[in-house]
């Protein structure tokens, strides 16, 4: 971590949560995506590290180890016959080949058939990356139908199930309806936060709008890459703007209290850390009020989890911001 965002998050911490608040923002938020850039660990590396975050004393806010289907069965061998873990599985067929339906049935059969035995690495949750619209006609519904269809055909349909969409010319137009057609499949949406290039980043606008439709249609949601921290910032180095983490817990539960467009927008954009304040029952950003109450809906049916290549990175700013003890 660079110093120039912690140094500056110190300084302009004002108040600590209570264990009951961090507990409603924070549990089970981290997904640990260590085999991912930036961090790219190798697998027992990664694996190592997920274990030991599981024994450490905030082990509460670790959520599930993020690993691709093309090296599932390399974790399974890793982990060997320890206590089970819980595992998000990314279905990494090529986004660009005529195949990918295929390839997709695929892999769901061969998760379908492990999670019949006795297996000690639990695929908890699917993340489907889906290809980008060829033809101006289309739109998300078909291909989120064939989704739905396969993981009835497997006995999946109960694992929770995050599609993202590319995020390309047509992803501000097409945006509510693929939300609304989630909503009908029973499906989640994510997305992408960030990357390695600042094209990677969506502007705080573009967040704000798929927040209000996954809370308009009522669509759980996560979050991953270029989270690091909790508030935003402009990182030192890349000059890459970068999104907090603690900005998209309040903007999801703003949504989910219908709050305005402009307001959603303004708190994923915001960057000082004393512009939130935490008290007995809930938080406020700028006297705009979350109750207790709200955060725990909002972490049930809006923001779920995001995914992390660290786990010591989050801990480190919220526990020098006093946001966690």
């Amino acid at each position: 971590m660079s110093a120039g965002p912690l140094c500056s998050l110190a300084q302009t911490a004002r108040t600590m949560t209570t264990e009951a608040l961090a507990r409603a923002m924070f549990t089970d938020l981290i997904d640990y995506a260590g085999l991912f850039p930036p961090a790219q660990r190798a697998l027992p590396t990664a694996y190592d590290e997920y274990r030991r975050s599981l024994q450490a004393p905030h082990a509460w806010m670790l959520g599930r180890f993020i690993v691709p289907f093309s090296r599932f069965s390399e974790l399974v061998g890793v982990h060997g016959s320890s206590t089970s873990i819980a595992a998000s599985v990314i279905l990494d067929a090529d986004r660009e080949s005529r195949l990918w339906l295929n390839e997709i049935s695929e892999q769901l059969a061969t998760l379908a058939e492990g999670a019949r035995g006795a297996a000690t690495v639990v695929p908890v949750a699917l993340e489907i990356p889906v290809p980008r619209l060829l033809a101006a006609r289309e739109n998300y519904g078909a291909v989120l139908s064939q989704i739905g269809a396969l993981l009835d055909r497997f006995g999946l349909r109960e694992l929770p199930c995050y599609v993202e969409f590319p995020r390309d010319d047509r992803w501000e137009h097409e945006m509510p309806a693929a939300v609304e057609s989630l909503a009908r499949g029973r499906l989640r949406s994510k997305i992408r936060c960030g990357g390695l290039a600042a094209a990677a980043f969506p502007s705080a606008s573009e967040i704000a709008a798929h927040l209000r439709a996954c809370a308009e249609y009522g669509v759980a949601w996560k979050a991953t890459a270029g989270l690091h921290h909790p508030v935003a910032h402009r990182e030192v180095g890349t000059g890459f703007e970068m999104h907090g983490f603690v900005n998209l817990l309040v903007a999801s539960c703003l949504a989910i209290q219908s709050a305005p467009f402009e307001e959603i927008e303004a708190v994923l954009a915001e960057r000082s850390s004393a512009a939130f304040a935490f008290d007995g029952d809930g938080l406020s950003w700028r006297g705009r009020r979350c109750e207790t109450t709200a955060i725990e809906r909002s972490r049930r049916n809006g923001l779920l989890s995001y995914g992390s290549c660290s786990v010591s990175e989050p801990l480190d700013d919220l526990v020098a911001l006093g946001w966690l003890r």
